[in-house]
């Protein structure tokens, strides 16, 4: 299983930022036991950039969207794996069809998959190492992945890449105007089903702004978004401001030097989690116990559950986060505050 430095290993979690954050201790635990090894992670672009750079990948294949889809795409994908090669294993974290391809194509003889409902389409055909999980978070059921290859139960850490521009930026930007900390709030979700509605969002922070000196920083991406942020802003009573525009590194900064964060179950407040901010996620139509924010910091609300398989959650409205109240939101945010140092601002 093991050459003289230790195992060559591929991880394969290709879409999701969220989700690939959650896997991020998967390449950790990897390099704990095998400080020796060689780990590979092959991620869609859309996904890479917390993969890039992370101190315990040693190679990062990058693949287009779609690229299953065609023969052109699968020779490639299939070239440049074994040109990272060769693999002793391959973990595949996501169980979908695409994920279990990219082990297939990499040769790797092991092939780690999961057995049960989380391991859906073909990858139980195409893998050939089945683990059953007894946990249902993410996090905690992908490193179960790792008990063949001798790893059990290890430290979950994320350790995910910092950017020494991204801090200089951000550091710049709350260091004067900041001085007692700030909220950040996030309004946007991929699902329609998992929005939370602006309004509250604004009444949040004017409440911590009432209750705490706390102003908020409203955070976005693209044109919707941002009208989604402007609209948090004109019920936050003066409390809110809508950020600048950020890369993703410098949406990581930010986040680490906030005193609370929130957001529905969507990539942002996961980032949070794995920098350290202490995070309230806000949930409808998936669960927290199987996408929850990870760890003693971060507390999840869910009034209700919508049910449906993942298509009809995924289409459904958003009646079940609007069953989540402002007063419930701010009374878990002010516990957070009351647990964390009195500024979390990093110079």
């Amino acid at each position: 299983m093991t050459t003289k430095h230790g195992p060559r290993v591929l991880i394969a979690r290709l879409s999701a930022i969220g989700d690939t954050i959650f896997t991020a201790p998967v390449a950790c635990a990897l390099r704990d036991r095998y400080p020796g090894a060689r780990i590979t992670w092959v991620v869609e672009e859309k996904s890479a950039t917390f993969v890039r750079n992370h101190p315990a990948i040693d190679q990062t294949v990058v693949v287009p969207r779609g690229w299953f889809t065609s023969w052109r795409g699968l020779r490639a994908v299939r070239a440049e794996l074994r040109r990272c090669g060769p693999f002793d294993a391959a973990v595949d974290a996501q169980g979908m069809t695409k994920s279990a391809v990219a082990c297939w194509l990499s040769g790797a003889p092991m092939r780690i998959g999961l057995l049960g409902e989380h391991g859906r389409e073909l990858s139980p055909w195409l893998n050939n190492r089945l683990v059953r999980p007894e946990h249902t978070h993410i996090t905690d059921r992908s490193l179960e992945l790792l008990g063949p290859l001798g790893i059990h139960r290890p430290q979950v850490r994320w350790d995910l890449p910092d950017d020494e521009s991204a801090e200089r930026t951000i550091g710049t930007l709350v260091r004067g105007s900041y001085p007692t900390g700030y909220a950040v709030v996030n309004p946007g979700a991929t699902w329609e089903s998992k929005l939370w509605e602006t309004n509250r969002f604004g009444q949040v922070a004017a409440e911590l702004g009432r209750r705490r000196t706390l102003r908020t920083l409203v955070v976005w991406a693209g044109d919707r978004e941002r009208e989604a942020a402007g609209e948090v802003v004109a019920a936050s009573d003066g409390w809110a401001k809508v950020a600048p525009p950020t890369s993703l590194m410098e949406l990581a900064a930010l986040l680490r030097r906030a005193s609370v964060v929130l957001s529905a179950d969507t990539g942002p407040l996961h980032l949070a989690t794995a920098v350290g901010a202490p995070a309230v996620g806000l949930y409808g139509p998936t669960r927290p116990e199987d996408c929850g924010p990870y760890g003693d910091r971060a507390i999840a609300l869910q009034s209700r559950y919508q049910s449906g398989t993942r298509r009809e959650r995924r289409r459904a409205g958003n009646d079940a986060m609007r069953e989540i109240t402002a007063e419930q939101v701010v009374a878990a945010c002010e516990k957070l505050l009351d647990a964390a140092p009195a500024s979390r601002l990093v110079a």
